[in-house]
């Protein structure tokens, strides 16, 4: 089996979702501490042709807190007020923007499983049959940190291949994994450009960007282009 474990990000770019979509399972990563000024709550949209920051609201957040100890606060209708302004002339807009806004007006107030909503959803409008399992629900030893905590849940979940997003090729030494019995690959995505308006084009923006300029099948094409080292 084919697995990856990634911390929850909020609307992440399209690697985080070829990533998603080039396993059998992907491990939404609860259990571990809040990173502040990461992905996890805020992601870039487009506005007037820039990469401008977007931060769903938490309450008493903390990198002392695990991600599944937050909760979410009470933004939802402001970003979605920026979404529509920013992309009511894209042309998918009337396709994508119910999807955005079943997400952002959801009930659920763990930061986690707001997120782990999102992902499902999204993957469900791209036809990603990739199965989701929150980290904190896996049996294992908390007290390991790093890539020992990493290969305790790749062992526990039966795994032979762990595949993880490039920035990890720093942080996971392929022969450790390899004497668990378990091969590592990093996926490296291709550059990927597509048509926003007419502003020259800005790169690793939010799925939401993504979502709004291109049409599900031209996504779908976009997230086969990664290739493992």
């Amino acid at each position: 089996m084919t697995l990856a474990i990634m911390q929850p990000y909020f609307f992440p770019y399209i690697g985080y979702w070829q990533l998603i979509r080039a396993v059998d399972m992907f491990v939404i990563y609860d259990d571990v501490n809040y990173i502040k000024k990461g992905y996890i709550n805020r992601n870039s949209i487009l506005i007037h042709g820039k990469e401008q920051l977007f931060t769903l609201e938490l309450l008493g957040a903390s990198q002392n807190k695990y991600i599944n100890e937050i909760k979410v606060g009470s933004n939802h209708q402001k970003l979605l007020k920026t979404i529509a302004v920013n992309y009511k002339k894209a042309p998918y807009f009337k396709i994508t923007f119910p999807i955005i806004q079943d997400i952002l007006l959801q009930d659920e107030k763990n930061l986690a499983k707001f997120i782990g909503y999102s992902l499902k959803m999204i993957s469900n409008y791209l036809s990603i049959k990739t199965k989701f399992i929150y980290s904190s629900k896996i049996e294992k030893d908390n007290s390991l940190k790093g890539q020992d905590k990493i290969l305790e849940i790749c062992k526990k979940l039966h795994t032979d291949n762990y595949i993880n997003a490039i920035g990890g090729k720093e942080l996971y030494d392929k022969e450790v994994f390899k004497k668990e019995g378990i091969e590592l690959n990093f996926i490296e995505s291709d550059i990927i450009e597509y048509k926003q308006f007419d502003h020259p084009f800005v790169p690793y923006l939010s799925i939401i960007d993504i979502m709004m300029f291109n049409s599900k099948e031209e996504i779908q094409k976009m997230l086969e282009r990664y290739q493992f080292v």
